[in-house]
């Protein structure tokens, strides 16, 4: 009978799905801080985890598991390599969060450019004729810049075409004869995507080192609003701050930090025309909903002989 464990809190419906299944024995830490699950998979045969990290020490003392199961796309916190030499699966979700990660990202994008704090400020505390400067900006023939073109970088393509804005998208990884049909105009020079953008969303996997940095935000239009909702290590967060500070970067919307939950006294809390969320942008309730369900039945059906392929993280894959 496998056992599973589930770390770190999920929606109800994946816990439901568990609990259908007699044949099946599971443990559930509902937080997301709460490293007991190390103890607990050394018994376990499978794994749901969400963002808590599993080292090679953790894995080393799983000697029964056989699979571990992502509550998402992303794995920057799992030791693949260990998992591997003990050839055990690593399975993430299908695509059930890019449509809210793209409607967050259009939603920072608006508020930015419209700079929505500093109007809910001068009508909460004032002044009022804050209004008479003029600040906020229509997307409308804006030129917008996607950082990676991938599932959300195509749906945000769509949404920002809808408002009637300009998109281009850097991804040197899919050829030109793979760039999907679609409203974004691919770009192979980079340096040139950077000056002639007024928005760039950043929507690629986390790199080994950081892509916007303090030379690229030299290159980039005066006033150009950011949008991460990717991986915060995308950016180098004190140059963003010095070009904030300059005013090179007019607004910036941003779901994810290099540290997280970032410092109370964030630099980045002293901008009104900066938008802060907390990694939030895959957590509808949609999302989560969908989330739960996928990583929990990536572990069932691994365990029924049926899992889908094309949700384990392959060695290919480790090395892209």
């Amino acid at each position: 009978m496998p056992h599973v464990v589930i770390a770190g809190a999920i929606h109800e419906s994946g816990i439901e799905l568990i609990e259908k299944r007699a044949d099946f024995t599971y443990a559930y830490i509902p937080s997301n801080e709460d490293r007991s699950y190390v103890n607990l998979i050394k018994e376990a045969d499978a794994l749901v985890i969400r963002t808590q990290p599993l080292m090679a020490k953790d894995i080393k003392e799983a000697a029964d598991l056989k699979i571990v199961s992502r509550h998402g796309v992303g794995y920057d916190s799992i030791d693949t390599f260990a998992l591997e030499k003990k050839n055990i699966l690593l399975t993430i979700v299908d695509d059930v969060n890019s449509q809210s990660v793209a409607e967050h990202a259009m939603t920072l994008m608006l508020a930015a450019f419209k700079r929505l704090i500093k109007n809910d400020e001068a009508v909460r505390v004032g002044p009022w004729n804050y209004r008479n400067t003029l600040e906020s900006q229509e997307i409308y023939k804006k030129s917008l810049l996607i950082l990676g073109y991938g599932r959300i970088g195509k749906k945000i393509a769509k949404m920002a075409a809808s408002f009637g804005m300009m998109v281009m998208a850097y991804d040197p990884f899919i050829s030109k004869a793979q760039w999907p049909t679609g409203p974004a105009k691919k770009i192979d020079d980079f340096k040139f995507a950077l000056r002639t953008a007024d928005c760039i969303s950043v929507n690629m996997p986390r790199s080994e080192k950081t892509i916007l940095n303090k030379k690229e935000f030299e290159i980039m239009k005066n006033g150009v609003v950011i949008i991460n909702t990717a991986r915060g290590e995308i950016i180098d967060e004190e140059a963003l701050i010095q070009a904030l500070n300059y005013r090179k970067v007019g607004a910036a919307g941003l779901d994810v930090f290099e540290q997280e939950p970032p410092e109370q006294k964030s630099p980045f809390s002293e901008f009104k025309q900066v938008i802060l969320t907390p990694h939030v942008a895959g957590l509808s309730e949609q999302a989560a909903k969908a989330m739960a369900i996928s990583s929990v039945q990536n572990v069932i059906d691994y365990f029924d002989g049926k899992l889908n392929q094309s949700l384990i993280v392959k060695r290919k894959r480790l090395l892209d």
